[in-house]
């Protein structure tokens, strides 16, 4: 039987846990679309509270969003199982609940069993880890993560690339996420590609009387 034309679409699976930045996981489901490629998408129930506290957006602006909606508390969907072919998963943002059952392989919800089956099947797994300060509890499980295969990638705001607003800097960071997953992007700054361009304004901001940069 031919496969249906959304049937030859990449799938990525995306977990949005209930850190604060519901936002990250939001605009990359927008991004995903975008791109053609499939969101397949478990939401935390701590997620679902956090998205009402950050944002105006409702549950059911985010599952509009989606290819395809799984409730955190089925652990028979499609993404529990290694057999579900997908190009891998994105936690955004990661708390540090999620952070501790993945890192531990403790799946207490669909959320963290999608992650481990990531794992298990070598698939590539980004958890923008949110949290800070930092106890050494936190940081041995995302040694334990990375030992496993898995890519911590905390959303932190890179200000070279002159942000002009929230929304920049949030995509910034999603752009280097879809780096890993090889999917092309215009979202991050490309340090090599117009460094010229940048370091060109810098010296004349920062020129020196004389004509000297300091």
């Amino acid at each position: 039987m031919k496969p249906r034309e959304n049937e030859l679409a990449p799938r990525l699976v995306v977990g949005i846990s209930g850190a604060s930045g519901a936002i990250y996981g939001v605009r990359l489901l927008q991004h995903l679309r975008a791109l053609g490629v499939q969101s397949h998408v478990v939401m935390s129930r701590g997620a679902q509270l956090t998205l009402l506290h950050e944002s105006s957006l409702k549950v059911a602006d985010v599952q509009q969003l989606a290819h395809t909606w799984y409730r955190a508390d089925d652990l028979a969907a499609a993404i529990a199982s290694g057999s579900f072919r997908t190009l891998g998963m994105v936690v955004a943002p990661c708390s540090m609940r999620s952070l501790a059952e993945i890192a531990q392989g403790m799946s207490s919800n669909l959320l963290t069993r999608a992650a481990d089956v990531t794992l298990k099947e070598r698939r590539r797994l980004v958890l923008l880890a949110r949290e800070t300060p930092l106890t050494a509890t936190h940081l041995r499980n995302m040694l334990g993560v990375t030992e496993m295969g898995g890519i911590v990638a905390p959303p932190v705001p890179a200000f070279y690339a002159r942000p002009r607003d929230l929304d920049a800097m949030i995509d910034h960071t999603l752009g280097r996420v879809l780096d890993l997953f090889d999917l092309p992007t215009d979202l991050a700054f490309r340090w090599g590609e117009v460094a010229g361009i940048r370091c060109a304004k810098c010296n004349a901001a920062t020129a020196q009387p004389g004509g000297e940069n300091p």
